[in-house]
C-alpha cells in the first residue's frame, strides 16, 4: 500500500492511501484520485505495481507529469517522491504497514508463566514431603 499526500492544488492537505493497482489519477470522477487543478488532464497518471520491481507512475498519451523535477512517461517511485501532474503536487510514501494485535500472544505467555510458577511449587512441595 501507498500513502499519497497531496502537498499543492484544490485538495492540499488531504491524504489517500491507496490499496489496489492500477490507480488513476486525473481530472475526471471516474478516476480512483480526481484533481481538479489547472494542467491535469482527464486520464493523467496510473500508479502500478510490478511484484519485482516496485511501485511505478506512469503518464498517459502526451499528459506531462515530473518526478522530483524531472519529466517522465514511466519512473520507478521511492519514499518522498515529487509528482506534479500540472499546478497539483503528490507525495508518494509507502504506507505503514499494519500491526496485528499481540494481546491473544501476550496472554498465553502469562498463563504459560503462572503454569510453569505452579508446577515449580507443586514438585517443591512434592520433594520435601
Amino acid at each position: 500500500m501507498i500513502d499519497l499526500h497531496v502537498l499543492s492544488g484544490k485538495k492540499a492537505g488531504s491524504r489517500v492511501v491507496v490499496s489496489h493497482f492500477p490507480f488513476n489519477v486525473g481530472r475526471l470522477s471516474q478516476n480512483d484520485l480526481a484533481l481538479e487543478d489547472d494542467g491535469v488532464w482527464d486520464w493523467h497518471l496510473t500508479f502500478e505495481f510490478h511484484q519485482k520491481d516496485g511501485f511505478y507512475a506512469v503518464t498517459t498519451a502526451n499528459a506531462i507529469a515530473t518526478v522530483n523535477g524531472k519529466q517522465v512517461e514511466k519512473w520507478r517511485l521511492h519514499n518522498g517522491d515529487i509528482i506534479t501532474l500540472g499546478s497539483a503536487k503528490l507525495q508518494f510514501w509507502l504506507a505503514p504497514a499494519p500491526q496485528r494485535g499481540l494481546s491473544l500472544r501476550e496472554n498465553v505467555v502469562w498463563a504459560l508463566l503462572i503454569l510453569v510458577t505452579m508446577a515449580q511449587f507443586i514438585l517443591i512441595f512434592a520433594f520435601l514431603r
